[in-house]
């Protein structure tokens, strides 16, 4: 089944970015089966070469960009707490917050 947006079909991802605490069989089985690459690093306990899969480290330190992301807008009370019920307005707020962050870097 395909993601629909807009009236469009969106294509699966061709990667998908986890912490160590995704890398586990059902997920990666999950991942395998709908052909998408998995950039999750092994476990420490995972050291049998079964386990072993080559790691994206570009695309996983991009990862990083996301997770601060989230991390900023998780300290915006309003955000967090999800004050406005609508969808339409929550939608809003999120976009005043990035304005927020763009007029940090652009001045």
């Amino acid at each position: 089944m395909k993601a629909v947006a807009a009236g469009r079909i969106l294509a699966p991802p061709s990667k998908l970015a986890g912490d160590k605490a995704y890398s586990y069989w059902p997920v990666l089985g999950w991942l395998r089966r709908r052909r998408i690459h998995p950039v999750i690093p092994p476990r420490k306990e995972q050291t049998a070469e079964r386990f072993r899969r080559p790691l994206d480290r570009r695309a996983y330190r991009q990862r990083n960009i996301i997770e601060r992301l989230i991390g900023w807008l998780k300290h915006r009370r309003r955000l967090a707490t999800r004050f406005e019920k609508l969808a339409t307005r929550f939608g809003a707020m999120i976009r005043v917050a990035f304005l927020e962050i763009y007029f940090k870097v652009v001045f």
